[in-house]
């Protein structure tokens, strides 16, 4: 079996438990190196993009012979650049790729200077699929479609092991060669990467009424930060610092990751690793998510950037402890060695603080002080089980996130573009507008959810009848349809033509009862979220 086979599978099914049936049969059967590079494509590890899309298309405008027009009506109606060339250039007598893509990678892709002679010779045997994945691969925009939780189930459902060990020997990096399928099944993978994080716990969202999680003695609180969430390790002398994406950002914060901090701590433990969120912070509160962007968007950190927008990591668990793992104590025995440990180093290093557990009497008290995080600068209150142990994942009963309710706007809509993949035939990504001063429309945000499959469909014919104009793939609507949005913050933004940007914008529901005259206008916008701020 190989990855062609698997990814056919997985294309021809949205149901999570055919899509674990095929990974699982795929784990169990393939060739060591073919399952490497399977893992390394799932997790976005593409190899270099060896091939332009425009040298692509030339390519394949000269091997089919067709017009450009009708190439570019052809593609309009595919949707989807890799999938019309493969359409167009698929061979008389077709057959699907049956060799490993390991082999594929690393004696052609690889080392190839030109891959004319390899494309053609693609184009020469294999149907069109195959070719559609390949042209995806040659350009660097292969998606798999698999999230990762789904991917760790297989791959230890396969092997027979836990999947916190599957989970974290990701976590320690991933090479695509035979020998790093064989670290993960014995777990060296783990024990050789001194900055290994742990998986991360997720929590799922709070939709009832809290009480319904029984008496809050059982639940400790605290507030829902609005930072980058992080994993900040400390081993054999160094500090690592690991985004919930798994990137590693330790040379974007300098303070929480000083060579002086490391070795002082180290003096007095051997390992530390804790579960925190990193703030922007000044005058004991925290700084707005965007004052935090600036820093990670920055290529180089001089002491004027380091000043705007000091940091603080503030921890809320503790799961490792000088070489022992904690994360199968009950919350409340972590949160007590937590507190030993951060008070021992504070207030000598205020960059590391734990974040406080919040009191109430009750639920009602709660709920109250739940009313008052936007005024602290936070997004709500997280609830967690204080028997419950460190799980990886989103495990749905011990972690809640009790968020406030979302700011909302009305908005029209301006301009469409299509989507990707399945949904590459239909426009799903769309931009919305508010009135300025004039009464012109500016675009104030873009967003890609909230419709449900049924209300894109009416929604895609309604903008291919009333487009106005076509800027490549991009197309302007008549100003007509209105939409509430849901957004979690707004904030100044030079970047924007409306000087502001919005934060998680998503569709909250389709206004069929506004007409466009009364959507939002950016001076209230400015009034109600800024207090009055011009661009």
């Amino acid at each position: 079996m190989n990855f062609f086979d698997l990814y056919r599978r997985l294309d021809q099914t949205q149901s999570t438990n055919d899509k674990l049936a095929a990974l699982v049969d795929f784990f169990a059967r393939a060739d060591a190196r073919e399952v490497a590079w399977a893992v390394a494509l799932v997790l976005g590890q593409l190899p270099p993009r060896r091939i332009s899309t425009k040298d692509l298309k030339a390519l394949a405008l000269r091997r089919a012979a067709v017009p450009g027009w009708l190439f570019e009506e052809s593609h309009a109606s595919v949707g989807d650049l890799a999938e019309t060339i493969a359409l167009l250039v698929e061979a008389p007598a077709p057959v699907p790729f049956d060799g490993l893509i390991a082999d594929f990678i690393e004696r052609e892709l690889l080392p190839a200077t030109d891959l004319t002679a390899a494309l053609e010779s693609a184009w020469d045997r294999w149907d069109a699929f195959s070719l559609f994945v390949l042209h995806k691969l040659l350009t660097g925009a292969l998606r798999v479609g698999v999230a990762k939780g789904l991917l760790v189930r297989a791959m230890a459902t396969a092997w027979s092991l836990p999947e916190v060990q599957v989970a974290q020997g990701i976590m320690a990096g991933w090479s695509p060669v035979a020998a790093s399928v064989e670290a993960l099944r014995t777990g060296a993978a783990v024990a050789s990467a001194w900055s290994t994080p742990m998986p991360f716990q997720l929590a799922s969202a709070l939709e009832g009424a809290p009480d319904a999680l029984g008496p809050l003695d059982d639940w400790q609180v605290e507030w829902k930060w609005d930072g980058i969430r992080a994993q900040w390790v400390l081993r054999e002398g160094q500090i690592a610092l690991w985004s919930r994406g798994e990137e590693l950002i330790t040379e974007r914060f300098p303070e929480l990751t000083h060579a002086a901090l490391a070795a002082e701590l180290s003096r007095a433990h051997a390992t530390v690793v804790l579960d925190g969120e990193v703030l922007g912070w000044r005058d004991d509160r925290p700084l707005p998510f965007q004052d935090l962007q600036t820093r990670i968007g920055r290529k180089t950190l001089n002491a004027k950037v380091l000043a705007a927008c000091p940091v603080r990591f503030l921890a809320y668990d503790l799961l490792e402890l000088d070489g022992a793992d904690l994360r199968a104590l009950p919350l409340s025995e972590r949160r007590a060695q937590l507190e030993a440990w951060v008070g021992a180093v504070h207030p000598g290093h205020p960059a590391l603080d734990r974040s406080p557990v919040v009191a109430a009497e009750g639920w009602a008290e709660l709920a109250a002080l739940r009313e008052s995080s936007r005024e602290r600068g936070v997004e709500g209150l997280m609830v967690k089980r204080k028997t419950a142990p460190y799980l990886h994942g989103r495990r749905r009963g011990d972690w809640w996130k009790w968020k406030v309710d979302p700011l909302t706007l009305d908005a029209v809509l301006v301009y469409a573009q299509a989507g990707r993949g399945k949904r590459s035939n239909l426009f799903t990504d769309y931009t919305f507008a508010v009135l300025d001063a004039d009464g012109a429309l500016v675009p104030v945000a873009k967003a890609y959810s909230g419709l449900d499959q049924k209300e894109i469909e009416t929604l895609d014919r309604w903008i291919r009848a009333h487009t106005r104009e076509r800027f490549g793939p991009v197309r302007s609507v008549e100003p007509f349809q209105v939409f509430e949005l849901a957004f979690e913050g707004i904030g100044p933004s030079p970047r924007h033509r409306a000087g502001v940007a919005l934060r998680f914008p998503r569709i909250l529901r389709w206004r069929h009862d506004k007409p466009a005259a009364e959507v939002d206008r950016l001076a209230d916008l400015r009034a109600r979220f800024l207090g009055g701020a011009p661009a």
